[in-house]
């Protein structure tokens, strides 16, 4: 939902399928896996280090939230209710991984200023999930060196009603049988030469 194109946001929902040229490389897909198994491995290091860290309920299920007759959902990495530091819990838990220029730009920026997509990511979940009393950890392993990223992120208020607010638009939408404006007003803006659905959305007719 923090993605800056709500077009993008809408093309998903509604289950476009990607540009053909789009589809992920088996490269690609090894790199995600990679990052999945990276995120597993924050989680045990937390646990080794004294947190109370959980990320499933008595049922062995992901925690997470569903609204809207579950057509908004997230499911999160994890509640942290103790620990061995002097801060304040429960707190919600998000873990990254990223590539060395990423991480240094998440170390001298932020989150927020980083990578939107995430902050609007940690303030949606820290709203539905009632944990925004606390600041949230949110965790950065660099896959070059396995440096370790934290950062205490106070809830944003305005930036998850402003998230929130932007599914509502995007539901309302493709009940309308409407599609959103693009995030750009050219198909050489750089996040619509990267996006998977730039074929469909500079080509087809602008109906859903």
């Amino acid at each position: 939902m923090g993605d800056p194109c709500s077009r993008k946001i809408q093309y998903r929902f509604i289950g476009q399928e990607p540009d053909k040229e789009s589809e992920f490389s088996a490269k690609l897909l090894r790199i995600f896996q990679f990052g999945h198994t990276i995120e597993d491995m924050a989680h045990g290091w937390l646990i080794k280090a004294g947190f109370d860290l959980r990320s499933t309920d008595k049922n062995g299920e992901q925690f997470g939230f569903s609204i809207a007759d579950d057509q908004v959902k997230g499911h999160i990495d994890g509640v942290i209710c103790g620990g061995p530091d002097d801060i304040k819990y429960p707190m919600l838990w998000e873990c990254k991984s990223a590539n060395d220029k990423s991480f240094n730009e998440f170390v001298r920026k932020g989150v927020k200023n980083t990578n939107l997509t995430y902050a609007s990511q940690i303030a949606l979940y820290q709203a539905y999930m009632n944990l925004t009393e606390n600041p949230a950890l949110f965790t950065v392993v660099n896959k070059n060196n396995c440096e370790i990223y934290y950062e205490l992120v106070p809830f944003d208020k305005v930036l998850a009603q402003k998230t929130s607010d932007k599914a509502v638009e995007i539901l309302t939408a493709v009940k309308h049988n409407e599609i959103l404006p693009r995030v750009a007003t050219n198909s050489d803006y750089f996040l619509c030469k990267r996006c998977e659905f730039k074929s469909s959305c500079w080509v087809k007719p602008e109906q859903v």
